[in-house]
C-alpha cells in the first residue's frame, strides 16, 4: 500500500524559508511524477509544482515561480520542496502526491496524497 508522508511545515515570518519533505513507502518511486499542491481555507486545492518521472522535468504555478523549488532524491525515495521568500499568501496546508502520468500537471492525474502539512506565514 502506497503511503506519502509529509514533513517540514510551521510557522515561518514572512520573507522566510521552509524545507518541505514528502518520503515515499509501498510504491516504485522512480515510476511516478511527483507533486505538491496547496490549499487554503476557502479555496481548491491547486498544484503548484512537479517534477517528471522520466526526466525530471519541472513544472511551477506562477504563484511560486522563482521562490520555489522542488527536487527529489530517488535512492531515498523523496520529494522535497524548498520555499524561499514566503509571503503570507502562501499560507495553506501544503500536500505531496503521486501520479503515473509523465507530467502529472491536473490534480485528477493523481492517485496516492499524503496527509497534509500545515505552512503558516505571519506577515
Amino acid at each position: 500500500q502506497a503511503q506519502l508522508v509529509e514533513s517540514g511545515g510551521g510557522l515561518v515570518q514572512a520573507g522566510g524559508s521552509l524545507r518541505l519533505s514528502c518520503a515515499a513507502s509501498g510504491l516504485t518511486f522512480s515510476a511516478y511524477t511527483m507533486g505538491w499542491f496547496r490549499q487554503a481555507p476557502g479555496s481548491e486545492r491547486e498544484i503548484i509544482t512537479s517534477i517528471s518521472r522520466s526526466d525530471g522535468a519541472t513544472y511551477y504555478a506562477d504563484s511560486v515561480k522563482g521562490r520555489f523549488a522542488i527536487s527529489r532524491d530517488i535512492a531515498k525515495k523523496t520529494v522535497y520542496l524548498q520555499m524561499n521568500s514566503l509571503k503570507s499568501e502562501d499560507t495553506a496546508v501544503y500536500y505531496c502526491a503521486a501520479s503515473p502520468y509523465l507530467r502529472g500537471r491536473l490534480r485528477r492525474e493523481y492517485d496516492n496524497w499524503g496527509q497534509g502539512t500545515q505552512v503558516t506565514v505571519s506577515s
